[in-house]
């Protein structure tokens, strides 16, 4: 036995990051829990395709390599576009974290209260878009053998957050839709999971206080939680990486709750 061989192999392996050679894409990863995620994944070893509406190329230029898109990723077009630009300067998709959504522009109300545009456009973006990035990227991961998709699902799913129903809604919709893709891709050796986190302190929600009531559901949630603090975009990080890793290669269709124990499941 080479014991300094072996000792060299290793070394060698820890010094690699495990996500080195990869390309990751990452929807509405200009600010926020999306750009965190793209930060965790760049520090794994992972070139960065940051996709927005805005701020996609600022974003992107903070990466080795980093490829700015600006799309809106619930559109088609734009979607056909984004994954044609991104095969053609990276030459693979090895993951996609779906993070787009909106949240933070909405009012508190009552479903009655809810006009059914608003309605349709929080579906729209919250869920077709996971669609349409999917069914764009799925060809070229089952092509190249494999891959990852991490969809960002929120803890108000489980919880029943009232007046928010359309909001909730198409986040209890993502994780219906990473379970049952999960088994049809199984296959195909791609892996799709979910992460719902809880009331994050984002860019978004400290810059719309005419939204949410951040404030009070701030409070509310530290007290209801395990963990008495503010979550933070960072909080998400750890648990998102690691779904897209090596060390997760046997776990698919899973959603992971990251709320500092608001909910237990």
């Amino acid at each position: 036995m080479n014991s300094s061989a072996d000792s060299s192999a290793q070394a060698e392996q820890r010094a690699t990051p495990p996500l080195a050679g990869q390309n990751a894409i990452v929807t509405g990863g200009a600010q926020g829990i999306g750009r965190a995620i793209a930060d965790g994944l760049a520090r794994a070893g992972a070139r960065i395709v940051i996709a927005d509406i805005a701020g996609a190329a600022k974003a992107a230029a903070s990466y080795p390599d980093g490829l700015g898109i600006t799309a809106d990723v619930a559109d088609e077009n734009d979607v056909e576009r984004l994954v044609k630009e991104t095969i053609s300067d990276c030459g693979s998709i090895d993951i996609l974290v779906n993070n787009a959504s909106i949240y933070t522009s909405l009012a508190m109300r009552g479903f009655e209260q809810i006009p059914l545009e608003e309605w349709r456009e929080v579906i729209r973006v919250n869920i077709d878009s996971v669609f349409l990035m999917c069914r764009a990227v799925v060809p070229h991961m089952r092509r190249q053998g494999g891959g990852r998709i991490l969809n960002i699902s929120s803890g108000v799913v489980f919880r029943g957050v009232p007046l928010l129903l359309h909001y909730v809604s198409s986040k209890g919709a993502v994780v219906a839709f990473t379970r049952a893709l999960a088994r049809e891709l199984g296959g195909d050796n791609i892996l799709v999971n979910s992460v719902a986190p809880g009331f994050t302190l984002s860019d978004g929600i400290l810059e719309n206080p005419a939204g949410v009531d951040f404030e009070e559901v701030s409070r509310m949630s530290i007290a209801a939680r395990t963990l008495k603090r503010d979550q933070l975009p960072e909080d998400v990080v750890s648990a998102s990486v690691f779904l897209c890793s090596p060390g997760a290669e046997f776990v698919t269709g899973q959603t992971i709750v990251i709320d500092g124990g608001q909910y237990f499941h």
